[in-house]
């Protein structure tokens, strides 16, 4: 079930940051005073009552500015926009009602999006109140103060932003349909997989960069069973300037993870893997999604017989966090291999969904216990009692111990190692969570 991805939006420095940065719990955005200084869009999971949901980011939109950084920072704002199921519009009741937030109020508009005005900066209702109401000229709705700053009326609008969620009944009624997001940099050939798949030119193809204007899901059915793909949009236009280039598709990929069941992460083999890459990789990661690496354009590649081995090492060695990954070496252009994909998913999607009995998983426990003896730290040895599945999707396990300061991660890591001996859990992360209990409760 994917969270909703919420976009903060507005004019530089109305106070955007010190906003993410309140309800997120931490120090992610860059604040200063100078307009423009957050120049990437950031993401993270807020949760408000019992609703989880991901909050991006954005630089400041500027409508009519024709300075470089300032209109990719709007082109970033519009991917937001494009790509978010509700979006926060702020304002600032210091600076009062200006053109450009009239501006940013028609685009809005135009993205059809549910969309929550906010008035920041008002740290005294009594002294503020009649210049908030100035903004309902934007007709977008009512306008909710907040001070970010100081924390006040965030509750209101949260609030706000949740009543615009699905119901929890409509959530778990999404359809059953594998949903696979293809991620990578700009021009690796995401679309060309789809495209070969699918049979047909459905998304434009070009040796631009990041011709794909948006995300497009496309479905496919494959031997009976339908899948949908989510093939990430590149830029929507061509720029130069390599970072922006990289922070597009970071962001990109955030929202196309948050959707899907299993991460298509496409790597262009004559590139070689990349920073870049690892950067979007640990993004699936983190969430626990199921992944295939696919290594895109193999038959551009002069091969021996320990090309295959060499580029897997590489491969191994920068994406050292996710050793369970599946990795294939496929063609758009040609169609090598691309029909296996179906079986790898397939089988990832399944290793996703595994549950172990409790009883087989103490047995494993147990047995690696007898193997190699818990660490201990001065005169007390780490006691293992109980290790219970509490979860799927990713497979989440619960191991109940005497003391958790004693349950190195090097420990962890080799408990799961014995799990995945036993159940494989090819392209699927594991989550070990670590509880302590007293002896005499057990």
């Amino acid at each position: 079930m994917s969270k909703p991805v919420v976009a903060i939006v507005g004019r530089p420095n109305v106070g955007k940051s010190t906003l993410f940065n309140a309800l997120a719990g931490e120090k992610i955005s860059i604040v200063k005073d100078t307009p423009g200084v957050t120049r990437d869009r950031i993401y993270a999971d807020v949760s408000w009552l019992d609703r989880n949901f991901t909050m991006i980011d954005t630089g400041g939109i500027e409508p009519d500015s024709k300075d470089i950084i300032l209109s990719q920072m709007r082109e970033q704002a519009q991917i937001a926009i494009d790509t978010s199921d509700v979006i926060v519009f702020m304002t600032d009741v210091r600076q009062g009602l200006i053109d450009s937030d009239s501006k940013v109020a028609d685009m809005l508009r135009r993205s059809g999006k549910p969309v929550v005005l906010v008035v920041n900066k008002v740290d005294s209702f009594e002294k503020y109140m009649p210049d908030v109401y100035e903004f309902y000229n934007l007709g977008i709705g009512e306008p909710v103060p907040v001070s970010a700053a100081s924390r006040l009326g965030l509750g209101d609008m949260l609030d706000g932003i949740v009543a615009y969620f699905p119901e929890k009944d409509e959530e778990d009624e999404e359809d059953a349909r594998p949903r696979i997001a293809i991620v990578g940099k700009p021009n690796v050939g995401k679309s060309s997989i789809v495209n070969k798949l699918l049979g047909e030119q459905r998304v434009i193809v070009s040796d631009i960069a990041g011709t794909t204007r948006d995300a497009i899901d496309t479905e496919i059915i494959h031997e009976g069973r339908e899948y949908v793909f989510i093939d990430t949009a590149g830029l929507r236009r061509k720029s130069r300037i390599k970072e922006e280039l990289e922070r597009y598709s970071i962001i990109r990929a955030v929202t196309a993870v948050e959707r899907s069941d299993v991460v298509l992460i496409v790597i262009d083999a004559v590139e070689g893997v990349t920073e870049q890459d690892a950067k979007i990789a640990g993004i699936a990661h983190e969430r626990g999604k199921g992944i295939v690496i696919a290594v895109n354009k193999w038959d551009a590649i002069e091969k021996n017989d320990k090309t295959m081995k060499q580029y897997e090492n590489e491969i191994r060695r920068v994406l050292s966090f996710m050793p369970y990954a599946e990795i294939m070496y496929v063609s758009a252009q040609t169609g090598q291999r691309l029909n296996k994909l179906y079986d790898v998913i397939d089988m990832v999607i399944e290793n996703q969904t595994l549950r172990v009995a409790t009883g087989v998983l103490n047995e494993i426990m147990m047995e690696a216990v007898a193997m190699q003896q818990p660490p201990s730290d001065k005169g007390k040895r780490l006691k293992l009692y109980y290790i219970t599945q509490v979860s799927v999707k990713p497979p989440t396990f619960v191991i109940f111990v005497n003391d958790k300061e004693l349950m190195h991660f090097s420990y962890t890591r080799y408990l799961e190692n014995k799990i995945r001996e036993a159940f494989g859990f090819k392209g699927t992360s594991l989550k070990f969570f670590i509880r302590e209990r007293k002896e005499k409760e057990r």
